[in-house]
Formats: C-alpha cells, structure tokens, sequence
C-alpha cells in the first residue's frame, strides 16, 4: 500500500458557516474546547487500501455502526497542537513533526495503522486554512487543533480493526485553566495511577485520560486545580499530572523532570523547554524525584519553583501543592521568574515576536 499524499484533499466549503457576528460573539470568550470551527478533515483507512477518501469539509456528526470496535476496545488515538496569529498577520504551527510523530507512535502501541508524517501536516493545514476566520481576539488566543484517529470496523472480536477514521476538528481557545489564579494548586493522588510499566502511560490514548478523571474530581473535591500522579511500584516517585508534565527548580541552577520510562508521556512543550532552559545556563536533567523530596525541599527553600507544562495550558506555575499526609507552598505560591521567563520565550517563538532559532515554527499562510 502506498503512502497516500498530503496533498490529495477534496473540498467542499459549508454551506451554512457560521455568521460573523455569532462567530464574532464567541471568539471574545471562547473558553477551551468549547467551541468548534465550521470545517473538518476526515480520512479512511481499509484493510487492502491503506488511506483513501482524504476531505475537507462541513464538521457534522459522525455515523458509526453500534459494533464499532472503538465503542467496545477503545482503539482511539489522538494529539493537541495549536496553530497561531503571528505578528505580521500570517499563521503558523509549532513543531507539528514531533506531534505527527508521537501519533505514529501512539498508533504503533494501540496496533492502529501508521500515518504518513506528511499527510498528518497536511491535514492540520488544510483544517487551519479553511477556518482561518476562527482566530480567538483574545490576548494568548489560539486555534486549538484536535486530530484523531478510532477503529471505525463494526465487529466485536478482540483483534485489531480492519477499518479506521482519521479526523481533525479546530477550536477556538483562550486560557486552559478557569481559576485566573497566578499558579496552580496540586492534589497528590495516592489511590490511584496514571499508567504502570509496559502500560500505555506513553501513548496519547482516551484511555489514559479516562482513568484520570475519578483522582481529578478528588482533587477539585479538595479545592485544587489539578491532580498529581505517582508511580505504580513504589507510589513515591513524581510522574505527571492529569495532562502536563512537571519540572522542578532549584537555587542551585538546577532543573529536572521525570524520566519518561514509557510512563509518562513525552510532551513537546517538555522537550522544547528543556532546549530553552539550557540555553538559559541552567543544568537540566531527567531523573527521579519523590513526593518527600518535593516536600521537604520546598519546605528548607531548595526548590524555589515548580510549573507545568502543555500544549493547552503552555507553562503553568504550581504554587501549592496537598494531600492526604500534608500540604506546602513552593516560593512564594506564585509564578517564579524562570518559569516567566520560560513561558514567554517560548509563547514569543510560538507567535513570531523571539527569533526561532531552531526551526520549530511552520509558516503555513
């Protein structure tokens, strides 16, 4: 089967977009994942074809036979990118290889087929392109990008389908977390796990996020933001949150996060922040950090700051952090000066106003 070409979409404009005003009215609030563009692209995969029937057109509600495997098996993959206005008017993508990559990856461990990197892009362009009126006005707005992937074979034996849809929705997005607080107050789950070793902890499936959803309510019960998880074997070692991965700083001028392991996904916000980091003299590595670690050197001054980070929410300081054996503040409780930093380098890259010096950004209009 031959890889099918990013470039061979049909398009059919919608026939009923929606009017400016409306659309105009929800772009100064638009919340995140809320709201959703007029278009969308869809892709079939059959066993003996490969991928055929590339589109862009009308989004609308999808038709699936009540046997379809991912309602029963849950073979369903998906990433989260983001396109942005830059300075000059035009629209961008910020390294959407890696996010096409770790699809492929994803797909590789739910035994989904493998999309060409190429066709994945193209896709992702053409969605951006067709609803470029979507552009949130507001500050740090974005057009949230959701392509996925599900077994669209109606059949009810446990082995991989013989049919898939590959889709891309688009949503207007202003800020991730509700609250507006200046940092994030986390919950230490201690009942339950993300993933275990030889899980799919790395893979970016509606699964892992399906387990997360009872420890979040726990931790939203207790009054935090966001939920954190430790790992399977020894329930010590700091993995990730419900969706972002961690990083520590000490007054040293070191910075560290979480190995990935395969439990732990590997975010691009993570790499790229990694790369920003050093640059800004600090020592950066990955190793294990426990719980009683991350208490008792927030408690003598050690660590002087911790944030999340992700393609939703960007960098997100952590200011507080409880669970069921104590609580503690880190710094002052709010956004620590590298942690700004870091986010605004990598916002500024992001939306053309810092040199990309890396080649991350991909100009597509």
């Amino acid at each position: 089967m031959a890889d099918f070409p990013a470039a061979e979409f049909t398009r059919e404009q919608h026939p009923a977009p929606t009017a400016n005003a409306e659309r105009e009215a929800v772009l100064a609030n638009p919340g995140f994942g809320k709201v959703f563009s007029d278009h969308m692209v869809s892709i079939d995969w059959h066993e003996g074809i490969g991928w055929h029937n590339a589109q862009v057109g009308p989004r609308k509600p999808l038709v699936l036979d009540p046997a379809a495997a991912v309602l029963h098996y849950a073979q369903e993959i998906f990433e989260g990118l983001k396109a942005y206005r830059l300075a000059d008017g035009g629209i961008s993508l910020f390294r959407p290889d890696r996010n096409a990559h770790r699809f492929n990856s994803s797909a590789e461990r739910l035994a989904m087929p493998h999309l060409p990197e190429e066709t994945f892009i193209g896709a992702v362009r053409e969605l951006v392109l067709a609803d470029r009126d979507w552009f949130p006005n507001v500050e740090g707005g974005s057009l949230y990008l959701r392509p996925f992937m599900f077994a669209s074979e109606a059949f009810l034996g446990v082995r991989p389908a013989k049919e898939y849809k590959f889709l891309v929705i688009a949503s207007p997005a202003g800020n991730y977390f509700k609250s507006g607080a200046p940092a994030v107050s986390i919950w230490v789950s201690q009942d339950y796990n993300r993933a275990g070793p030889g899980g799919t902890g790395a893979a970016k499936c509606g699964g892992n996020y399906a387990a997360s959803l009872v420890p979040q309510a726990e931790a939203i019960a207790h009054g935090h933001d966001q939920v954190v998880f430790l790992d399977t074997a020894e329930r010590k070692w700091i993995e990730e949150l419900g969706g972002m991965n961690l990083f520590f700083v000490f007054d040293d001028g070191t910075m560290i996060t979480p190995p990935l392991g395969g439990t732990i996904l590997p975010g691009i916000t993570r790499d790229s922040l990694m790369t920003l980091a050093r640059e800004e003299g600090l020592s950066v590595h990955e190793q294990l950090y426990s719980i009683d670690q991350w208490r008792d050197d927030a408690r003598s001054g050690k660590l002087v700051e911790t944030f999340a980070c992700g393609t939703a929410a960007v960098v997100t300081p952590v200011g507080h952090v409880a669970g069921h054996d104590g609580e503690f503040t880190i710094g002052s409780g709010g956004p620590g000066q590298l942690t700004t930093k870091l986010r605004e380098k990598l916002v500024g890259i992001q939306r053309g106003t810092v040199p990309d010096t890396h080649g991350w950004v991909t100009r597509i209009a």
